[in-house]
């Protein structure tokens, strides 16, 4: 089984680049559905979709960071950062949806709050500490992605 977990944020939309279904996304899991359905156009009967699982994350792995403010601050030594992360957040329906412009970005946001902010040492940090029942829990999106993959890999060592 093969999958693939890309940053929505900053996917092409138009011209040669352009990523199946970005320019006509209602989210991510349009995105998700429109690779697959060009691997199997392209693939033809060589493909089976229970063993190509995609995710694309509506706007960078940072998003997932926002799952537990309180754990995120605590993680990267800023609890002082806590209150405007819980701001930033309470602007949208869940991690998963904040903002998609260059200027908006989780890591942006991020980055302008918390200028030391290092995504290798300091993200991984994070999303240890927010853990990953509590990130599922708020990312409904990546739930289901992992939960395909769980599946799947049931369903391939079954056969």
């Amino acid at each position: 089984m093969i999958s693939l977990l890309v940053d929505y944020y900053g996917l092409p939309k138009s011209g040669t680049g352009a990523w199946p279904g970005r320019a006509v996304v209602n989210g991510a899991g349009s995105v998700d559905a429109a690779i697959l359905d060009r691997i199997e156009n392209r693939m033809g009967f060589d493909f089976h979709r229970s063993r190509f699982v995609p995710c694309v994350l509506m706007h960078e792995f940072e998003a997932l960071l926002f799952s537990d403010c309180e754990a995120f601050a605590r993680a990267v030594g800023q609890p002082g950062a806590l209150p405007e992360l819980r701001r930033i957040l309470a602007q949208f329906n869940g991690p998963e949806e904040i903002n998609d412009s260059e200027e908006t970005a989780p890591s942006k946001r991020i980055h302008d709050l918390i200028p030391t902010y290092n995504k290798l040492l300091d993200g991984n940090r994070a999303a240890e500490k927010i853990g990953l029942e509590e990130i599922q829990s708020k990312c409904p999106h990546f739930q289901n992605w992992l939960q395909q993959l769980v599946a799947n890999a049931r369903l391939l060592a079954g056969s």
